[in-house]
């Protein structure tokens, strides 16, 4: 049964990297949903979290490939452990009371904020699991003007850890 992983991965911080990481997915067409890739607070070193859907088989092999990659230093996937998993949307709407009131009836317990108010539009910055914010962004069905999303990001919990 395939389902979504989410894999974090310690790469090289060098030119190409990223290009063979996406090559290896192209070339045996295995999708990557999401693809978030920052560096590190070591500046040789940047991290790499990419969502892709498979069932065991598929996943192991997409792993076994990555971890011979030169350019991988190390790789978990965030699926197989307690981990917490947040997306952050930049979300442009037409201001008015009915939107103001969906906003404010997310209440103070969710990431939500308005973070501009130009020419009676708003911007709005979410942040949380995926399919809360699926669920959320289906709810305003026509209203959204634009939408922008960075793609799953992930730590493991506890002691567990992607670092060396």
């Amino acid at each position: 049964m395939s389902r979504q992983h989410i894999i974090s991965v310690l790469l090289e911080n060098e030119a190409g990297a990223l290009s063979r990481v996406s090559g290896l997915f192209s070339a045996r067409a295995y999708n990557i949903e999401s693809l978030t890739v920052a560096p590190t607070q070591d500046p040789t070193l940047s991290r790499l979290t990419l969502v892709t859907v498979g069932n065991d088989e598929t996943i192991e092999q997409i792993k076994k490939q990555l971890n011979k990659l030169i350019d991988v230093v190390k790789l978990i996937d965030l699926s197989e452990s307690f981990s917490l998993e947040r997306e952050l949307v930049l979300l442009k709407v037409k201001k008015n009371d009915a939107m103001l009131q969906k906003i404010d009836s997310l209440g103070t317990d969710s990431s939500a904020r308005i973070t501009d108010e130009t020419d009676g539009y708003l911007i709005v910055e979410l942040s949380g699991e995926k399919a809360w914010l699926d669920d959320f962004l289906s709810s305003l069905e026509n209203e959204v003007i634009d939408v922008v999303r960075t793609g799953v990001i992930g730590l493991s919990r506890g002691e567990r850890s992607l670092t060396l």
